[in-house]
């Protein structure tokens, strides 16, 4: 959420920047919410002045009455009277107001950084660097849940029994291979010097507004009935929601907190060939990464949150690249953003693995997450990046090291984590 106060010096730039994310449908509610802040401004300053007014005559009250003037005492009293119910209509409107200014704001799309490019959707993000060899195999690579059968690892059909479409059962090997990914995705980001987290898997509708923008919350959140509560779409969410309406002295930052969690998402809109199978679904487990930190530090962390999860899927003997997304494809409360990408030799092209972002102040300002410094407090900056999210991974990892027979070779970083398998044998 931008601050009013640079919307209201800076129109202008806030309109560029709505344009630049192709929202021009947006561009009206600028000129909406500078109008409704001067009203709110100037109901403010009535209801001030009334206020003072009515602290001032009131002292005059009892000296009239001891001089025996009472009717000019009556005629104050009726005059604080009017003013007091001027100043209840006012106060009604400014809350009015500054709800509605709230609403307007938290539609209001963050300011991109400069290094951005302008695109209309993912379509147009650009690749910035590749890590690793892509190979094609000169045998066929199966679909991935043909690879899974193979070690009977997947039952799709009995999980849309229990529980519909966007499901599924792991077993034997990819299951224990799902589980120890994620077990050394925590031990690589220990490693790093992140703390380690398992978070509430549950938030509140306050948390969800904050962390988020209304349409992301439309399009992936799963209410609880009844309750307050929503089901985390990503650690992200709760991780950042535990800093909600603190005070963080400057010498704490960074914080820096690996999580895990089961993720919940509706999905809105996924179609597809390669949306079958495990590659978009309701329901799959991920170890993510946060930071909290100094405004000047955000870059910085940007650039190292990324790089962690380059250097995961390298360390696996995954080929990846980085890609920068472009303003139409960036999330509303997001400054900037890079997609990690990992190559699928079945498909012969990168597919998204991980998305990093840094949020600025937006999540700060509205989870009221403020830093007390030397001069001051101020918002801080919000960072999350994924680890790696099982079962995408997975994909990833079966077809880059999967063998002609059929085998899937285990890379000694993930041995110890399968018992010391070196290897997947299937059982067709």
């Amino acid at each position: 959420m931008i601050d009013i106060k640079f919307l209201r010096e800076n129109p202008e730039v806030v309109k560029q920047n709505i344009r630049n994310k192709f929202q021009d449908s947006k561009l009206e509610l600028v000129d909406k919410v500078i109008a409704l802040d001067k009203e709110n401004r100037e109901i403010k300053q009535e209801v001030e002045a009334l206020r003072a007014q009515k602290n001032k005559i009131s002292k005059q009250i009892g000296a009239l009455m001891a001089q025996g003037k009472k009717e000019e005492a009556e005629e104050i009293k009726a005059k604080i009277a009017a003013d007091a119910a001027r100043t209840e209509t006012l106060s009604a409107r400014e809350k009015e107001v500054e709800e509605e200014i709230k609403k307007i704001m938290m539609t209001i799309p963050n300011i991109i950084d400069p290094s951005v490019p302008i695109g209309k959707d993912d379509s147009e993000n650009v690749e910035v660097e590749r890590y690793g060899e892509p190979v094609v195999p000169d045998f066929e690579i199966p679909y991935h849940t043909d690879i899974m059968e193979r070690f009977d690892g997947i039952d799709l059909d009995s999980a849309r029994r229990v529980a519909g479409n966007g499901f599924y059962y792991l077993m034997g090997d990819i299951a224990r291979l799902h589980s120890a990914v994620i077990s050394y995705a925590r031990d690589f980001m220990i490693d790093r010097g992140f703390t380690y987290c398992v978070p509430p898997f549950m938030i509140r509708s306050d948390v969800v507004t904050g962390v988020m923008s209304f349409a992301e919350m439309d399009a992936m959140m799963y209410k609880i009935e009844g309750e307050d509560l929503y089901l985390i779409g990503t650690s992200e969410h709760s991780m950042i929601g535990k800093f909600i309406d603190t005070i963080i002295p400057e010498e704490k930052l960074p914080q820096t907190l690996t999580s895990y969690s089961p993720c919940f998402r509706k999905e809105k809109g996924a179609h597809g060939l390669e949306e079958r199978g495990v590659y978009r679904i309701h329901q799959f487990e991920k170890q993510e990464m946060i930071v909290v930190c100094k405004p000047e530090e955000s870059k910085m962390w940007f650039d190292k949150l990324w790089q962690n999860t380059v250097d995961l899927f390298r360390s696996l003997d995954i080929p990846v690249r980085t890609l920068e997304c472009c303003s139409g494809d960036l999330a509303d409360l997001k400054v900037k953003s890079v997609d990690v990408e990992a190559w699928s030799p079945r498909q012969k092209k990168y597919f998204e693995v991980g998305s990093c972002s840094n949020l600025g102040d937006a999540q700060a300002r509205r989870l009221k997450i403020r830093v007390n410094g030397e001069s001051g407090k101020y918002f801080a900056h919000t960072l999350n990046n994924t680890v790696v999210a099982p079962p995408r991974m997975l994909i990833a990892f079966l077809e880059n090291n999967l063998n002609e027979d059929g085998s899937v070779n285990i890379p000694k970083a993930l041995q110890p984590y399968m018992g010391g398998k070196e290897k997947l044998i299937p059982k067709k």
